[in-house]
């Protein structure tokens, strides 16, 4: 079994650190682990971020305290641990915030290191962070929100600068659901991320961390993703060791 997405931000560059989410994955089963970082960890990002931080001021605070470290840091980091051999499989890569503007200069941050993986995830809807508080959908258009986000998504594929999709409906993460239909919505990112050779996660992120009902994809969207034969891996979406490996079985 695999744990596709899993986050290193909550400890230290060590093997230490490493080494708790490799026995929680073993004592669970897992034969393979992902771990990544978000790129608003990384200072060299600020300019990627830029739009984001000028929202509002709760996101230039947020955004404040959570770019404190170095992408060099993080790839010398990834550098010592391909030098381990490890009980299992274990990757690194990056979950990359697409952002429509800043598709050159994440291009740009991402050349001149062998990522394991690049996925791609859509957390902003033209500056607005719609998973960070469910007071701030109050007064949104559900429907317009929603088809906002999923345009956002197509571009991210169509980038062509990632190699796996993350949590594809992380949109309902406050319960918000669409009256309107999207099944062909689901139809055209499945060809997408089928045309640019892209998995798709089928993530227990929102279950464990924000409560959802609903574990992985809403059942539309991850019924066409499988008649039409796109590529999936299962994801914990972990923030920390603990839950690493959690509901993968389900998934």
């Amino acid at each position: 079994m695999i744990d596709g997405h899993i986050h290193l931000e909550r400890g230290s560059y060590t093997l230490e650190w490493a080494n708790k989410f490799v026995n929680y994955a073993q004592k669970r089963g897992i034969s393979e682990i992902r771990l990544l970082e978000h790129t608003f960890r990384f200072t060299e990002f600020c300019n990627v971020f830029k739009s984001i931080s000028g929202y509002n001021e709760f996101q230039k605070e947020w955004l404040d305290r959570k770019m404190q470290t170095s992408l060099d840091s993080y790839k010398s980091f990834i550098v010592e641990m391909r030098k381990i051999r490890f009980p299992i499989k274990v990757y690194f890569g990056l979950e990359v915030c697409y952002l429509e503007d800043s598709e050159d200069s994440i291009k740009e941050l991402l050349s001149g290191f062998d990522w394991d993986f690049v996925t791609g995830s859509v957390h902003w809807i033209d500056g607005w962070g719609f998973d960070h508080r469910k007071e701030f959908w109050e007064g949104r258009d559900i429907d317009a929100t929603y088809r906002r986000y999923y345009e956002i998504m197509k571009n991210l594929i169509k980038s062509g600068l990632f190699s796996t999709l993350a949590h594809p409906d992380s949109i309902k993460c406050f319960g918000h659901l669409p009256t309107c239909d999207l099944k062909g919505t689901y139809c055209e990112l499945a060809d997408l991320l089928n045309k640019y050779q892209m998995s798709a996660e089928q993530s227990a992120g929102l279950f464990i961390n924000y409560g959802c009902r609903e574990l992985g994809m809403n059942p539309d969207m991850l019924g066409t993703f499988k008649k039409k034969g796109v590529r999936l891996i299962t994801v914990s979406d972990a923030h920390q060791p603990e839950d690493v490996g959690k509901f993968i079985k389900e998934l």
